[in-house]
């Protein structure tokens, strides 16, 4: 059960909205259909013929984001309980109907979104339909699995601790949105899941897991009346309720721009996160994003790649990567390097940030960024469980569907000056942020080292 998943899917664009006075409708050239369920709950289905698979996913409208200081880690730790039994099945059952069946049951927790998942054969749906509704709305939350499941969420919250890679995005994040949601652990904390009791965990469990708040995706060989059918037998007996409002209302978060060093004498390499704001999931630049992004550090070909690793032998790895959120995004940049290098790995780092700024990529460098990224999404695409994702991405963040097509149009339409621009915008001495973590000794990084 990971606690969090990529977003690599919701850089496209929209295609045709579904009208809403349309309960059910076939949308654009992927055989996409949507029903609203009177309840309010939407169901999406993806016919794929060619398949013999299905993948089917319950998502909940709600993530680490939308939750209180006091209750942070409470997504998770529900993601947690639900499998631990219901009350018809207990753990043990809920895991051999899934073996039985050839199933493969998972679920995520994410910034802003829950995710209960199960890809099974197509002659196996009936059953995995069951399985599946019956451990999203049924959960048990016994008060000794509760005391128990804590303790393992407290172990995996240290081994996450423990892992240098994962602490320095954490330190870099916490202080990037300092106060606020985006900026607190998805797992929570050794303080507030300790506090975390049976009856907040069913409370939290009845006010996010409504209808209004849920998205029942699938995609695979299936036929999709039938399938609507099933849900409803499922899920069509929830009482309607008013769409959650607390994800919708809640303000954007306020950069903080810091430079945070973490001394930790145990470790062999330094670990560094540097990074700035970036472009919201839904934004009209987000395909240009996306190219800078891949032009800075999103493969073997990337600047930072060829200029920090193969030409000069400074890092092992070093990568960019985009975080889009539904009100703003983070363009980052990690790197694992010995001690002494660190101040030369950010020089160049920030050298490749002016360079963007300064200079447009030439044209065979933004083709080869363009058909790398549109591989990349047709190639991620290829399987039901993708596109089971893609569907309930599309319907969240955008309210609509999308084809291949016009995003390969989107992506190709992108200037070199529409990226140099966006990277002026982006790229300012002020709003970098750096996160250090390691052996650093008397290391000393200042605002003015971060210039660009």
């Amino acid at each position: 059960m990971p606690h969090s998943k990529p977003h690599a899917t919701a850089v496209i664009l929209p295609e045709t909205e579904l009208p809403a006075s349309h309960p059910s409708a076939l949308v654009g050239p992927r055989n996409i259909r949507r029903t609203q369920l009177p309840n309010g709950m939407l169901i999406l289905t993806e016919s794929m013929p060619h398949l013999r698979s299905v993948s089917m996913g319950v998502w909940i409208g709600t993530g680490s984001r939308d939750e209180s200081p006091e209750m942070n880690g409470i997504s998770h730790f529900v993601e947690h309980m639900l499998f631990k039994g219901t009350h018809h099945r207990t753990a043990q059952q809920i895991a051999r109907e899934v073996d039985a069946i050839g199933g493969n049951l998972d679920a995520f927790t994410s910034k802003e979104n829950i995710c209960f998942n199960i890809k099974v054969l197509d002659s196996n749906v009936p059953a995995a339909l069951d399985i599946l509704s019956d451990l999203v709305l049924h959960p048990a939350c016994a008060p000794a699995e509760v005391e128990r499941e804590k303790n393992v969420i407290l172990e995996e919250i240290k081994m996450d601790e423990d892992n240098p890679d994962y602490l320095v995005h954490e330190i870099f994040t916490q202080a990037f949105w300092k106060g606020h949601g985006l900026g607190r652990p998805i797992l929570g904390t050794s303080k507030t899941v300790p506090t975390f009791t049976q009856q907040s965990t069913l409370a939290f469990h009845a006010e996010r897991f409504t209808p209004a708040n849920m998205i029942l995706s699938a995609a695979g060989h299936l036929d999709h009346d039938h399938f609507v059918a099933l849900a409803e037998k499922h899920f069509g007996q929830l009482p309607a309720t008013a769409p959650n409002q607390y994800s919708k209302s809640a303000k954007p978060p306020k950069i903080h721009p810091s430079i945070k060093l973490r001394k930790k004498r145990s470790l062999e390499q330094s670990q560094l996160c540097v990074g700035v704001t970036a472009p919201p999931v839904a934004a009209s630049e987000r395909f240009a994003v996306y190219l800078l992004n891949t032009i800075l550090g999103g493969g073997m070909s990337s600047r930072l790649f060829q200029t920090i690793r193969e030409e000069r032998g400074l890092v092992y790895s070093i990568y960019s990567e985009i975080s889009p959120f539904r009100d703003t995004g983070l363009l980052a940049v990690y790197a694992g390097c010995a001690a002494e290098r660190v101040p030369e790995v950010l020089r160049l780092t920030l050298a490749e940030f002016a360079r963007l700024k300064a200079e447009p990529v030439t044209p065979e460098e933004l083709t080869r960024a363009k058909d790398q990224m549109k591989g990349n999404i047709v190639l991620g695409l290829e399987s039901s469980s993708s596109r089971m994702s893609n569907l309930a991405r599309q319907q969240g963040y955008f309210g609509r569907f999308y084809s291949v097509d016009e995003v390969t149009h989107s992506i190709d339409a992108v200037t070199p000056q529409e990226i140099q621009s966006l990277a002026g915008r982006l790229f300012h001495t002020d709003a970098i942020s750096l996160a250090l973590l390691g052996n650093l000794q008397d290391l000393a990084i200042t605002r003015d080292a971060l210039a660009c």
